[in-house]
């Protein structure tokens, strides 16, 4: 009977006097030598980015670091009112919202693109059928739609054109493409491919794992979400937040028309 197998890490070591970080030294090698996006990439990806592969990402980390008051920021806000002493359980409380309906759904955007370029009838035909599936099942489509941006999103031909800028190959901008005329065609009127769409195709141009490509938004969100913690503690609004949510949630139960 075979041995199983013994658990390994290829992330870090160390000992008394040195530690390596995916076999180079943190102090000779990373330390003052490579920047944050230089090696959040290589930590997640075990190899250092090209300068274009750096330009993309810091495009995207820069997209998604602040979207005003969102529920991400208003659970932050809130939370640091409840327990001002962790600043730490507020920025979770505000990273736990980065999911399918909000901020990550370049997840799900990413999925549907993969699914087109791996289509042995084609892209066209892919996306033509994926976008029939999705109204067929009111189902939302991740990567499109905006509700404050339309009729397009402004922050999308930006980050498809500094992908386009570095040489990336542009297969993956291509398939997303074809899906929003797809949708279009379809649904017969136009569908913005919001920010998350175009993230999704410039990040899988580089390589990023459908699987760990929320994990941008959700480094990037944690230092917007930092700054919200700043600003609450300067110039407090989670107790407007609180009373708004009173306000606009009415009691439906029988208990008060006794009170009137």
């Amino acid at each position: 009977m075979a041995e199983p197998r013994k658990p390994t890490t290829a992330i870090c070591a160390y000992t008394s006097d040195a530690i390596y970080v995916r076999d180079k030294s943190l102090v000779d090698e990373l330390i003052g030598e490579v920047t944050f996006t230089q090696m959040m990439f290589f930590q997640i990806m075990g190899r250092m980015p090209t300068p274009a592969e750096v330009k993309i990402v810091d495009a995207v980390l820069v997209t998604l670091m602040e979207h005003g008051i969102t529920p991400s920021a208003i659970a932050t806000r809130l939370t640091l009112m409840s327990a001002p002493e962790s600043l730490q359980g507020a920025v979770a409380a505000g990273l736990l919202g980065v999911g399918g309906q909000f901020l990550g759904t370049m997840q799900g955007a990413a999925e549907l693109i993969a699914e087109m370029m791996a289509a042995e009838d084609g892209v066209p035909t892919a996306a033509e059928r994926i976008a029939r599936r999705h109204r067929a099942s009111k189902t939302a489509l991740p990567g499109f739609g905006h509700n404050l941006h339309r009729p397009d999103d402004p922050r999308t031909p930006k980050i498809l054109a500094i992908a386009r800028g570095v040489g990336v190959p542009g297969q993956h901008i291509a398939a997303l493409l074809a899906l929003g005329e797809a949708v279009d065609r379809v649904y017969e009127r136009h569908i913005t491919i919001n920010a998350t769409g175009a993230i999704a195709a410039v990040l899988s141009e580089i390589g990023i794992p459908v699987e760990v490509m929320r994990g941008f938004a959700v480094i990037t969100r944690a230092a917007g979400l930092v700054g919200h913690v700043k600003e609450e503690l300067e110039n407090p609004a989670a107790r407007g937040l609180w009373d708004a949510g009173t306000h606009a949630v009415e009691y439906s139960g029988s208990a008060l028309k006794n009170h009137a």
